[in-house]
């Protein structure tokens, strides 16, 4: 399996990440442990979490997936074989402090994580989200720090804008600091659009990574909703009804049944490896509650699209 780049950051990943949002939420510990045995296993390294996972679920305070990842870490002695990637800036709760890109807090929450990682060390720190009430500056200067005392390897920007991360790219040049090595931006057969305008270009450009999230648009591309009583199975249906049931998504279905037809493989697998073979793209994120959902979504590192394959599915998805 060929590894790939994340930036100038020295590090390589499988081109498939684990979605680590699963963790203490749909996937209990056990489970949990089960599915990165199998994806380590399996021979892919980079795993993804943030430390706002789960504060969504009622009882939970925030670093629930951490944690559980960590005492994975600690009882599989596999730390060496994976890339940790977490994130910091999303409101944790119990403060309107508790958030954010700032200095102060960016150093309380890079401890808060390697504890309950129990690491010494984070392979790539993301800003979750842009924070335009602190200076780029300061972010990247404490990232700097961090990096310096071995506390993390390399930073990476989520839910950017290209005006916003191009600025943060700039004052690094300047100012001799850190620079962000990857992106993590929503990318997906229906979502197209909002990466391609004005990610893609830039991205490409300075040469960073490309982890992107919802690579199955939330299981739509799995294929399993495709009508209303599928809809009504999951709590999930009633948005991906809204989103995704228009012509345009039942188009990119269609030609994702005649790929996965042709290749006897699965529309999720096909999906998956249509984001793998774009250019710059470096791992799309998956998640699985399943081992056997993530031993399919793994085998679309093995499938190898054709030209027609892709142009079909680049046509059947256009939104220009």
């Amino acid at each position: 399996m060929q590894m790939r780049p994340l930036g100038r950051s020295g590090l390589s990943t499988a081109p498939l990440a684990f979605g680590g949002n699963v963790f203490g939420w749909t996937a209990d510990e056990a489970t949990s442990f089960a599915l990165l045995d199998a994806f380590v296993d399996g021979g892919f390294n980079l795993i993804d979490t943030a430390d706002v996972y789960s504060t969504w679920v009622d009882g939970h305070q925030g670093g629930e997936s951490e944690t559980i990842l960590g005492r994975w870490i600690k009882a599989s002695g596999k730390r060496d074989r994976v890339l940790i990637a977490t994130k910091v800036g999303k409101p944790m709760g119990g403060g309107s402090d508790r958030k954010g890109l700032s200095a102060r807090w960016i150093r309380q929450a890079v401890e808060d994580s390697l504890r309950r990682l129990q690491t010494d060390r984070i392979d790539l720190y993301q800003s979750h989200d842009d924070d335009p009430t602190v200076p780029l500056e300061e972010t990247l200067a404490t990232y700097g720090e961090l990096m310096r005392a071995g506390k993390v390897r390399a930073i990476g920007a989520s839910n950017h804008t290209a005006p916003r991360l191009h600025a943060a790219l700039e004052a690094s040049a300047r100012l001799g600091l850190p620079r962000y090595e990857t992106l993590q931006p929503l990318y997906n057969l229906v979502e197209r659009e909002p990466y391609e305008a004005e990610l893609e270009p830039l991205v490409r450009e300075h040469g960073l990574g490309v982890i992107n999230f919802f690579g199955l648009a939330r299981g739509f591309l799995s294929g399993k909703y495709r009508s209303q009583a599928d809809v009504a199975k999951s709590p999930r249906g009633p948005g991906i009804q809204q989103a995704y049931f228009n012509e345009r998504g039942f188009r990119i279905l269609a030609a994702l049944d005649d790929a996965a037809q042709a290749l006897r493989a699965t529309p999720a697998q096909v999906a998956l490896a249509w984001q793998m073979a774009r250019p710059g793209l470096t791992a799309p994120i998956a998640s699985a509650t399943s081992v056997a959902q993530l031993q399919e979504l793994m085998g679309a590192a093995r499938l190898s699209l054709d030209s027609a394959t892709i142009a079909a599915l680049d046509s059947a998805s256009a939104w220009r």
